[in-house]
């Protein structure tokens, strides 16, 4: 479905019903699915070949377009059991989407919804039929762009105007997202994790509580701990350390969650140090990675293409083994600021930089990449069962086998 021609870059197509404007100029057409609709957004790509609704509905996407490199996407269609925000109707995650071929009707048990309609039951503007593999080389090579995706079924677009929006559009540095996603009220949360010919569970046992600062909180996460056995009340970003420590939590979380952590971090970072002077166990994963950092006297910066997708192997210092995960940042902890006491635990193999740490003789933790992902190997669900092992080694209680 693409036209190329000598003089024509390869997502020039004939009668394009969508367009992604970057901020530096450039233009690319395709052909719109979707919601209709215009939206500034930075622009990123994901490598990972399955599990493209978690991606679409996971908060830390919130305020991007992600472009997908596998090239089918919707094929499995969509369902009501894979949506990764905490509340599954909120319209929080990416606001536009990228695909190489058109989407075709799904082709799954589990599939309760064409991925068309339910794009545009969410409001994500998408398009397709473009060379994703060239806009992709085009973000490694240039970095994390701003842009403007635009929809329109009659393919009329004010191309001046929408270049004006890219242009103007703000960024992500200096942005405080979390606000935007996070739990307005505590809740509280029982789920387990899905099983075959069986679905989602409910929590069994009550062995500890665990208080969970939701600023874009997964599903999985939750289910992970419910797994172990976790109570868990989910409460809002910028909820003070005395009243976290008020629920008497046996252990705390920091979730992840979207925008500049620095910006974040105006607010939290002064709770989550009232948290770290106590005894309590700690565990941070992405955003809640990145706001530890920043507590402790260490800095964050913006990456030039981020990581995201479900290949990424990093090693854990502690174990030695290298893990296959899934991460989704475009921010990143800048390892040689970490201060005296503070441990880097990971590391990412691509490029070297910081993937995790921990407090010397305190059971504080954190990761940057998606522990709860299970993109084919479950690799760093040990985290869990670790952050639960501090848990009962406070309580006095033999610690289970990491797994």
């Amino acid at each position: 479905m693409t036209k190329t021609t000598a003089k024509t870059p390869p997502w020039t197509i004939a009668k394009p019903t969508a367009l992604l404007v970057l901020a530096n100029g450039t233009i690319i057409e395709g052909y719109g699915c979707g919601a209709e609709g215009i939206a500034e957004a930075e622009i990123c790509f994901n490598t990972a070949i399955t599990g493209y609704q978690e991606i679409l509905t996971d908060p830390s996407y919130a305020g991007q377009i992600v472009t997908f490199t596998f090239p089918h996407i919707g094929n499995i269609g969509a369902n009501d059991e894979d949506t990764e925000t905490l509340n599954a109707d909120a319209k929080t995650g990416v606001v536009g989407a990228v695909f190489k071929a058109d989407i075709t009707d799904p082709s799954n048990y589990r599939s309760s919804n064409h991925l068309d309609s339910w794009l545009k039951s969410r409001n994500i503007i998408a398009l397709c039929g473009i060379d994703t593999r060239a806009l992709t080389s085009l973000i490694r090579e240039s970095g994390l762009a701003n842009a403007v995706i635009a929809h329109a079924k009659d393919g009329v677009f004010d191309i001046p105007a929408l270049k004006a929006r890219a242009e103007k559009w703000h960024g992500l540095e200096g942005l405080d997202l979390a606000k935007e996603v996070t739990t307005s009220s505590p809740s509280t949360w029982e789920e387990t994790s899905w099983e075959w010919d069986e679905g989602y569970g409910s929590r069994t046992k009550d062995a500890f509580h665990v208080v969970a600062m939701d600023f874009g909180i997964k599903r999985n996460i939750l289910r992970l701990l419910a797994d172990l056995g976790c109570k868990v009340t989910i409460v809002p970003a910028s909820t003070s350390a005395e009243d976290v420590l008020a629920l008497n939590p046996d252990g705390i979380f920091l979730s992840n969650g979207p925008g500049d952590p620095a910006a974040t971090g105006k607010y939290s970072v002064a709770a989550i140090k009232g948290l770290l002077s106590t005894d309590i166990p700690i565990f941070c994963i992405c955003l809640g990675h990145q706001m530890l950092a920043l507590a402790l006297g260490a800095k964050t910066l913006k990456m030039h293409q981020g990581h995201h997708g479900a290949n990424h192997p990093v090693k854990d210092y502690t174990t030695g083994k290298v893990e296959i995960v899934s991460m989704n940042h475009g921010f990143a902890v800048d390892g040689k600021s970490l201060p005296e006491g503070v441990e880097e635990t990971h590391v990412s193999l691509f490029d070297g930089t910081n993937c995790g740490l921990a407090l010397t003789g305190r059971p504080v933790f954190s990761v940057q990449h998606h522990p709860e992902a299970s993109p084919g190997p479950q690799d760093s669900h040990y985290l869990f069962t670790r952050f639960v092992n501090l848990m009962r080694t406070r309580k006095g209680e033999e610690a289970l086998a990491e797994r």
